[in-house]
C-alpha cells in the first residue's frame, strides 16, 4: 500500500524521513546516494515479485521486466507502471545522466541508460537499498 506523503516529505524536507528510513536508505533515497557496486541483495532475486520504493512503499518494478545486466545494481528494462517512476537530467560528477525517482515520494532511485534490452532499449540501473521485494509466489 502507497502511503499519501504531504509536499514537505516529496520534497525530502521532513525530518520524519531520518525516522523511517536506515542510514544506508536515507543517503541513497533522499541525498542521491549510490550503494556499493555489487552489494544488493537483490541482484539474484528468482521469486516472482514485486520492487517497491523503500521509502513510501508504492510498486515500481516487477520480477517480469528484471534483467541480468551484469553492472552490479538490480536492473528492468521497464516500470511496473508508466507512471510510477519519473526522470530527469542529472548533471552531478561531471556527467550528464537521466535520474530515475520514485513518483510519490520523488525518492532517488538510480538512473536509466539507453543500453537495455528490448522491447524497450531501456535500462534502469536501480540502488536495491531504495527497494523493498515482496514476493508473490505462492
Amino acid at each position: 500500500m502507497t502511503d499519501q506523503l504531504s509536499d514537505d516529505d516529496r520534497s525530502g524536507t521532513d525530518e520524519n524521513w531520518t525516522d523511517r528510513l536506515s542510514d544506508d536508505e536515507y543517503r541513497v533515497l533522499r541525498e542521491c546516494g549510490t550503494e556499493p557496486r555489487g552489494s544488493s541483495e537483490l541482484l539474484d532475486i528468482d521469486e516472482e515479485g514485486v520492487f517497491r520504493c523503500a521509502g513510501c512503499g508504492q510498486e515500481l518494478f516487477t520480477t517480469d521486466e528484471k534483467f541480468g545486466s551484469g553492472t552490479g545494481w538490480p536492473s528492468f528494462w521497464d516500470p511496473a507502471e508508466d507512471d510510477a517512476v519519473e526522470t530527469k537530467p542529472d548533471r552531478s560528477h561531471g556527467m550528464i545522466r537521466t535520474e530515475v525517482v520514485c513518483s510519490n515520494c520523488d525518492g532517488h532511485l538510480g538512473h536509466v541508460f539507453d543500453d537495455g534490452p528490448e522491447p524497450t532499449g531501456k535500462r534502469y540501473c536501480i540502488n536495491g537499498v531504495a527497494l523493498e521485494f515482496e514476493t508473490t509466489d505462492e
